[in-house]
């Protein structure tokens, strides 16, 4: 029996169809960047399959050719503070944990840019395929934000630390068949075949033990689920960059199509410390001489 259903959303499409829940960002126009309702959106589709035991597996992509995502819609981040930033970090969290502790494998099926936070939504699944000229990186040093919610934690697992670092710090980007080639993703394959492989792969699903993999899912996730302490500290760090001067620098350059100047900062932070030091050079000359007795 061919099963499909529908749930309507405003900024994802959800359907499931043969017992496989397609869950795709639906932004294109900005390239499948997500906001705080795409986000719970994709939170309340992924939840939804626990309703029915009969799906197999999940599969998450974004619209169209162009992107899987992007990450975090600018617009959005750039009216998050320090204090407001947990409307935003709970939500990533949220989404994260959701995908994760889900008792079926969830696929990202990457098509085009696969960037940020949207490269983060693929680190949280359990498999990734992508076209051989989909695009994988982490932009945070260059718009001014910290891949924290997954970014730092499953990297170094998955490529080693050297190359996590500078994919990272240096915003090396990779793609899909070099991604595949150094452990990034479990698979590349040329776009006019992405559909295709990918059905191949839910297919398999069917036809092996949901309940074997749904308590291996919880296995092998056991030592990565450690780090939950670690995600706490990084979201905390990141609402720290929400709003700061850097962070706005980032964004706004990016959206402005420039090159952000971030040696301003340095330059400042600099004379903050020269200043300081000065004082303490100040201080030191003008203490008092210890007593003898003291």
């Amino acid at each position: 029996m061919n099963q499909q259903n529908t749930t309507k959303y405003g900024e994802i499409l959800y359907e499931v169809r043969d017992h496989v829940a397609w869950v795709t960002i639906n932004r294109p126009e900005v390239r499948n960047a997500f906001r705080e309702q795409t986000l719970d959106e994709l939170i309340d589709a992924f939840r939804s399959t626990r309703n029915d035991p009969s799906i197999t597996c999940a599969v998450v992509t974004g619209a169209g050719d162009k992107a899987f995502s992007a990450g975090g819609d600018f617009f959005a981040m750039k009216r998050l503070n320090w204090v407001n930033a947990a409307h935003w970090n709970d939500r990533m969290l949220g989404l994260a944990m959701t995908i994760r502790g889900l008792p079926i494998p969830v696929i990202a099926m990457v098509n085009g840019w696969c960037m940020g936070g949207g490269h983060e939504l693929a680190l949280w699944c359990d498999l990734v395929i992508a076209a051989d000229d989909a695009r994988f990186g982490q932009t945070g040093a260059r718009v001014g934000a910290c891949p924290t919610v997954g970014a730092t934690q499953y990297l170094p697992r998955l490529i080693g630390e050297r190359l996590a670092r500078e994919m990272i710090f240096l915003c090396r980007t990779f793609s899909g068949e070099e991604a595949a080639r150094i452990g990034l993703i479990n698979r590349a394959v040329p776009k006019s075949e992405l559909r295709k492989a990918t059905e191949e792969w839910c297919a398999k699903f069917k036809s092996l033990s949901s309940q074997t993999i749904r308590q291996t899912k919880k296995s092998l996730n056991h030592e990565s689920d450690e780090l939950y302490a670690s995600w706490q500290q990084g979201m905390e760090l990141l609402a720290h960059v929400w709003g700061s001067e850097e962070a706005m620098e980032g964004m706004n350059a990016f959206l402005e199509k420039r090159k952000p100047d971030f040696q301003k900062f340095r330059e400042r932070n600099r004379a903050v410390v020269q200043d300081y030091l000065e004082g303490l050079a100040a201080d030191e000359n003008m203490a008092p001489p210890k007593s003898a007795k003291s």
